[in-house]
């Protein structure tokens, strides 16, 4: 079995980076899709994977989800469990791995997971994370960036300015095929799958990228290590991927790909 535990830490750090809690709001739209898909209702033990700033966490626990919420960063932990708090919100958050969840066995009546789950690079202790924590008849929602989307061009636009993955790690597009969700996910869970679009507008490329790169973490890590010379060939190939949602207005608008995948506990 391949040791990732390098590769996490620099993940936490990357993630870590920047304010992904500003980026957030951009899809709310996939948070909204997946907390609808599964409607939370009181008395439901509800896990957010990768939860993040916890934008979806909260939305569950307004519906009346008991809710946890696990994430690799710490930052973010912190920064969710300060909104929460803010906001009267009664959820439970830890720093921890999609991979090794530190729950007990069919703990939980809903698992979610707003393309988080998908970074971490052991697809199998992934799946069958979830699957051991998710009861006999509960219900799992993720999403993932399909490979031919939006997104999914723009982490082929960024992939030759990044380190090299380990030998065996997974890559988050891989869960952005109909396919592969089944090989992983399919013993355990009845699935559907479904294509959605979440939606981004800004005044322009140009505003948008300005807003967008201090703030993503994975685009401000490589911002602020790349030499000087690559950091230049980064920010043109990126600018360039940003103009392909240049209106004929001038404005900006990207609608990004991705799959809406239901699983029910078998």
């Amino acid at each position: 079995m391949t040791d990732f535990t390098e590769l996490k830490q620099r993940q936490a750090a990357v993630w870590s980076a920047g304010a992904f809690e500003e980026v957030a709001p951009s899809i709310h739209d996939m948070h909204v899709a997946l907390v609808e898909a599964l409607g939370p209702r009181p008395g439901d033990r509800w896990l957010d994977v990768g939860c993040g700033a916890g934008n979806l966490a909260e939305l569950a626990a307004g519906g009346g989800a008991a809710v946890t919420g696990i994430d690799l960063s710490p930052r973010l932990i912190e920064v969710a469990r300060a909104r929460a708090e803010a906001a009267g919100y009664g959820i439970e958050y830890r720093v921890g791995d999609a991979e090794r969840l530190d729950v007990e066995n069919a703990s939980f009546d809903k698992v979610t997971s707003s393309v988080g789950m998908i970074f971490a690079p052991d697809h199998d202790a992934v799946a069958r994370e979830v699957a051991r924590v998710t009861r006999a008849g509960g219900r799992l929602a993720f999403s993932a960036w399909t490979p031919e989307g939006s997104v999914g061009e723009m982490f082929k636009a960024f992939a030759p300015f990044q380190p090299p993955a380990p030998e065996g790690a997974g890559t988050p597009l891989m869960w952005g095929r109909e396919e592969y969700v089944h090989e992983k996910l399919g013993a355990a869970f009845e699935l559907s799958i479904e294509r959605r679009i979440s939606r981004a507008e800004d005044e322009s490329p140009e505003q948008n990228w300005e807003y967008f790169a201090p703030r993503f973490g994975p685009v401000k890590t490589l911002l602020d290590n790349l030499e000087a010379e690559r950091r230049d060939e980064f920010e043109q190939a990126a600018r360039a991927h940003w103009d392909n949602g240049r209106q004929p207005d001038g404005t900006y608008v990207e609608e990004r790909e991705y799959l809406l995948v239901i699983g029910v506990r078998r």
